[in-house]
């Protein structure tokens, strides 16, 4: 019988009714008592490391996640996480960059009605989540939410109260559970045996992201330069940066290279990815600028990914190689 660690951090799975909204108040070993089928198919310990609601989560709690991992690392056969949905998508997509080639699988679930409740998605999430842990046979770092096995690097928060909340973008559903069944759908990427992955402790979170909307003045870009290190740009479409002349970005995009900032463009269209050479638009700017794009990742990859390669360097070219580098499945084809 394989040994879980179950992690919890608070989010709407573990959330009471209060004065002021649901916050955060079941312990985790209640929330295992509300699944007793889990203990037929493996032994779980569980611990609690923090009590957030997720909108509350930062980058230095995704750093404490990654740490009580890695120091249980040879004690358990698999990790659930328990996470608030709002953020979680971000979450996984940073474990993905500070856990690389786990030969364990770390999965992260939570539901969109407190466990205590009398009509849940709680108990479900929980089980199919368990048993993936316990029974999928390789490491890699998911979320398991309503049936679905989602990429850790692939997952976006897409219903706000429907049960089936997270899809995977741009990538294909990784696998299908439930029932105590597994039907997978991608071969597995080679990955560490016997052996630790590469644990990460560093990200910097001075990476900016801002949508594009018509009317927007380019001094924004200035100002948020001179508090980040990497700005990502939601631009239309395929991707581009405007260069009208009454509000021209083209030359503050340019000005933010020039200072060594890291200038990313992604397109605000959920599916099917960035293509700046497209139009005039974007090839016009990376034609006279270091920029990079986002390609078919996901933005909360994309965010999570810079904020772990800023620490390690910030040159550009360094920055780029890195940038494009497949990472637990979060890029298929770039620059």
């Amino acid at each position: 019988m394989k040994n879980i660690l179950f992690i919890a951090t608070g989010g709407t799975i573990a959330s009471l009714q209060t004065e002021q909204g649901l916050a955060p108040g079941i312990s985790p070993d209640r929330i295992i008592e509300a699944v007793p089928a889990v203990q037929k198919f493996c032994h779980v310990d569980a611990t609690t490391i923090l009590n957030l609601d997720s909108t509350n989560m930062q980058p230095e709690h995704w750093l404490k996640m990654a740490d009580c991992i890695k120091s249980n690392y040879t004690q358990y056969d698999g990790f659930v996480i328990a996470h608030g949905t709002d953020t979680m998508a971000y979450t996984a997509a940073a474990l993905s960059y500070l856990i690389q080639k786990p030969d364990k699988p770390v999965v992260l679930t939570g539901s969109q009605k407190p466990v205590g409740t009398d009509i849940t998605d709680a108990p479900k999430n929980l089980i199919d989540s368990f048993y993936y842990c316990a029974n999928c046979g390789h490491g890699g770092v998911f979320i398991v939410f309503d049936g679905k096995v989602i990429v850790g690097t692939r997952a976006r928060k897409v219903k706000t109260h429907s049960y089936d909340a997270f899809d995977s973008i741009n990538f294909p559903v990784f696998a299908l559970t439930g029932d105590h069944r597994i039907v997978e759908y991608i071969t597995i990427q080679s990955y560490n045996k016997n052996g630790q992955p590469g644990f990460y402790s560093a990200l910097n979170p001075k990476v900016f992201l801002l949508k594009l909307i018509p009317g927007m003045e380019p001094d924004i870009l200035d100002y948020a330069g001179r508090f980040y290190d990497a700005i990502i740009i939601e631009s239309y479409g395929s991707g581009g940066i405007p260069f009208n002349e009454e509000r021209n970005f083209t030359k503050v995009v340019h000005e933010l290279s020039g200072r060594g900032k890291i200038v990313v463009l992604a397109t605000q269209a959920m599916l099917e990815g960035s293509d700046i050479e497209l139009y005039e638009v974007g090839k016009r700017i990376q034609a006279n600028t270091q920029i990079l794009e986002t390609c078919d990742m996901t933005v909360e990859a994309a965010v999570a990914k810079l904020m772990w390669i800023l620490p390690i360097t910030q040159k550009f070219d360094e920055v780029k190689k890195l940038f494009y580098t497949q990472v637990n499945y979060d890029i298929c084809w770039g620059a």
